[in-house]
C-alpha cells in the first residue's frame, strides 16, 4: 500500500510540475541545444534564497519581471541547506513552484542551486548557513527529481554551490572521492526522474578544474561550472583561465554560475571580488568568444557583490555594468 502511494504521488507531482512552453535543453558535444538541437548561450542572474527573499517580500512576480527586463534568460535558486530545513521541505517547495512558474512565464530557464560551501565528504563547511550531510544532500536531489524531473523549465541541477577544504581546515578530499559523490548523486537524479543537466563543481570554491584533464567524469549529458571571481588569479586572466576551467569548453558544456565584482568601496567587499570593469570585459568577452554561458551575483540589495542599491531595484556600480552588458545580446 505504501508503494502504491508513493507511486501515484510520483506520477501526480510529475504531472502538475511538467512544463512544455519552454524547451528541453539538453547536451549534445560542448553546447547546450534546445529540442530543435539549436545551440543555446545562457546569460543570467542569480537570484538570493528564496527564503530569504520571500521574508523580505521580494519573492515576486515584479522581482523576476525585473530579472527578465535586465536581459537574462536563466535564473539560478540558491537553496541554503538550513533554510530548507527551517521553512520545511512542502513550505520550501511552494515558493520554487511560483519562482518556476514566473521564470516560465517570462521565458527563462532555471538553475537549482544546492547552496554549500565546503567539504562534503567529511560534512565540515565554511560557516553554519552551508550545513549538510551526505544524507540530506542526496534527499534533496532525489525530492527535486521527482517533483521536477519533467519540468522543462528546471533546466540545470547544481549539485553542490563550492567545494573546498579551505586549506585542509575543513579536512581533506580527493578529486576521486569527488566524482564519486557526484555520481552517486546524478544516480539517484536520474532513477528518480530527474531530466535536467546535473552540473559538477571543481575544487577551489569551484574554481580549479584542472584534475578534469587527467581524470574526467565520465557520465553523458553533464556539464561543468566554474567560479572565476577577479582575485582568484592576478591580470592578465585569460591565459590563466584557459588553463583552469576553459579548457573544458573543448569538449563539454561550462557555465560560469557566479561572477562578478565590487569596487573596494562597496558594502560587503572582500578579497576575492574587489576588482572594476575591467574584469567586466574581460571575463564576458572570453565567455562570448568560447560560447561559455555565465550568471552574475547576486539579484539582490543586500548581499555583496549587490547588483541593485533600492526597492526600485537602481542598479549598482556593478549592476549598471552587467544590466547593459545582457541587454546587448540578442536571443
Amino acid at each position: 500500500m505504501t508503494r502504491n502511494i508513493f507511486i501515484i504521488a510520483f506520477l501526480i507531482t510529475s504531472t502538475l510540475f511538467a512544463q512544455n512552453t519552454l524547451s528541453r535543453i539538453n547536451v549534445k558535444g560542448n553546447n547546450f541545444v534546445d529540442d530543435k538541437a539549436n545551440t543555446v548561450v545562457f546569460r543570467g542572474l542569480n537570484t538570493s534564497d528564496p527564503h530569504k527573499l520571500d521574508n523580505q517580500g521580494y519573492w515576486t512576480l515584479e522581482y523576476f519581471k525585473e530579472i527578465k527586463n535586465w536581459g537574462a534568460n536563466l535564473v539560478r535558486f540558491p537553496i541554503h541547506p538550513p533554510n530548507w530545513r527551517e521553512r520545511g521541505h512542502d513550505a520550501y517547495f511552494e515558493l520554487l513552484d511560483k519562482g518556476i512558474k514566473w521564470a516560465e512565464e517570462l521565458g527563462m530557464h532555471v538553475i537549482i542551486d544546492w547552496h554549500s560551501i565546503g567539504n562534503l565528504r567529511t560534512e565540515m563547511y565554511q560557516s553554519d548557513i552551508y550545513d549538510t550531510t551526505q544524507k540530506e544532500t542526496f534527499d534533496f536531489w532525489r525530492k527535486i527529481a521527482v517533483r521536477y524531473g519533467n519540468n522543462t523549465t528546471v533546466a540545470f541541477y547544481e549539485i553542490f554551490n563550492e567545494p573546498t577544504t579551505y586549506n585542509h581546515t575543513l579536512g581533506t578530499i580527493n578529486w576521486e572521492q569527488w566524482v564519486n559523490i557526484n555520481k552517486e548523486i546524478i544516480t539517484i537524479i536520474r532513477a528518480n526522474g530527474g531530466k535536467g543537466v546535473p552540473l559538477v563543481a571543481g575544487f577551489n570554491w569551484a574554481y580549479d578544474l584542472t584534475p578534469l584533464k587527467t581524470n574526467p567524469l565520465t557520465i553523458e549529458g553533464i556539464a561543468f561550472v566554474s567560479h572565476p571571481y577577479p582575485q582568484k588569479r592576478e591580470k592578465p586572466w585569460e591565459a590563466k583561465w584557459d588553463n583552469d576551467w576553459g579548457f573544458i569548453k573543448e569538449t563539454h558544456p561550462l557555465i560560469l554560475t557566479e561572477i562578478g565584482f565590487c569596487g573596494p568601496e562597496d558594502p560587503g567587499a572582500h578579497s576575492p571580488v574587489i576588482s572594476d570593469e575591467s574584469y567586466g570585459d574581460a571575463i564576458t568577452n572570453y565567455c562570448d568568444q568560447k560560447g561559455i554561458s555565465y550568471m552574475i551575483w547576486v539579484f539582490d540589495k543586500e548581499w555583496a557583490p549587490r547588483l541593485f542599491i533600492d526597492d526600485d531595484y537602481t542598479p549598482s556600480r556593478h549592476g549598471k555594468y552587467f544590466k547593459k552588458k545582457l541587454k546587448s545580446y540578442k536571443y
